[in-house]
């Protein structure tokens, strides 16, 4: 029996809350939205320690690398902001893109960073010297998100055209493009096997592809709306799907069959409006931040 329970909210952000990544350093928890910084919280004493660095504009994107003492946070401006732990200070801003950011990953084992923005590219930087690699002209519209396999050795972006486009991990060479979604894709994300890649996007489903020649296997009406976030639990078979209807749902990963649902409506003390990015702390703790300005921490046992 699958079961939640809200306990802990960690309040201060004075505007919505769009973006948390945990640290690599154990029980701390970034986030950062509309307002003037990225803000660090315990996950130990679900308190509040500081604002990391003011910044000029909403950030959507915030990336803890794993192997470098660096936190990494997407502005509306274009602009990536890159602090180091170790000098307690922003050491570079990343210039490359005039238009907003919406996600960051780095490529384990390549040391390179990937910047993906709305004016369809994805900028490549060398993590190491912090320098522009090259880009990739992924689509003539906004590069929403990004997931990477490193068992198929494949990247996807996902568009604001309703596409998901496939690349080589490796010379970050196309693929080929997935075409399905009626809306723009919000989210994408790998299975930890590397076996299927789910994708949710604002016309509200959820989409499961095979990836081995990349079919469309399953079509999962998910939400009422938007599905803004999927996170894959970190050892069992089940992901967690945020939405704009202001919950959140658990799913089994292998039959696709709904577990759970977090909500107001269901009883629990959820959010009241769009839930934008959950994160997994451990096997038990599940992470939500909303336009309700609200950190809320779950604990969910299986």
């Amino acid at each position: 029996m699958l079961t939640v329970e809200n306990i802990a909210e960690l309040t201060g952000h004075s505007n919505p809350i769009f973006t948390a990544e945990l640290s690599q350093k154990p029980g701390i928890l970034f986030t950062g939205g509309n307002d003037k910084g990225v803000v660090e919280w315990s996950l130990e004493t679900m308190s509040f320690i500081k604002v990391m660095f003011p910044v000029p504009a909403s950030v959507y994107a915030i990336h803890c690398p794993e192997d470098f003492p660096y936190l990494i946070a997407g502005l509306r401006t274009g602009d990536v902001a890159v602090f180091d732990f170790t000098q307690q200070k922003v050491i570079k801003i990343l210039k490359q893109h005039t238009k907003p950011i919406f996600d960051i990953k780095s490529v384990s084992g390549k040391k390179e960073l990937l910047v993906a923005s709305e004016d369809g590219t994805v900028s490549v930087w060398s993590m190491e010297a912090l320098e522009l690699l090259h880009t990739i002209q992924v689509s003539h519209d906004t590069v929403r998100c990004i997931s990477i396999s490193l068992q198929k050795k494949h990247i996807a972006f996902g568009c604001r055209d309703n596409s998901i486009r496939i690349y080589d991990m490796d010379d970050y060479g196309y693929i080929t493009t997935l075409q399905g979604h009626t809306m723009s894709i919000f989210s994408l994300q790998f299975a930890p096997d590397g076996s299927y890649l789910a994708s949710g996007a604002r016309d509200a489903q959820i989409k499961i592809w095979d990836t081995n020649g990349y079919n469309l296997t399953q079509n999962i009406p998910a939400h009422l709306f938007a599905v803004n976030h999927i996170a894959f639990h970190p050892s069992l078979p089940y992901f967690a799907t945020a939405s704009m209807d202001k919950s959140i749902k658990i799913w089994d990963a292998q039959n696709f069959k709904l577990r759970k649902i977090i909500s107001r409506e269901k009883g629990l003390p959820g959010h009241v409006l769009s839930i934008n990015k959950l994160l997994w702390n451990g096997d038990n703790q599940l992470i939500s931040v909303s336009d309700d300005k609200r950190v809320i921490i779950w604990n969910v046992t299986f």
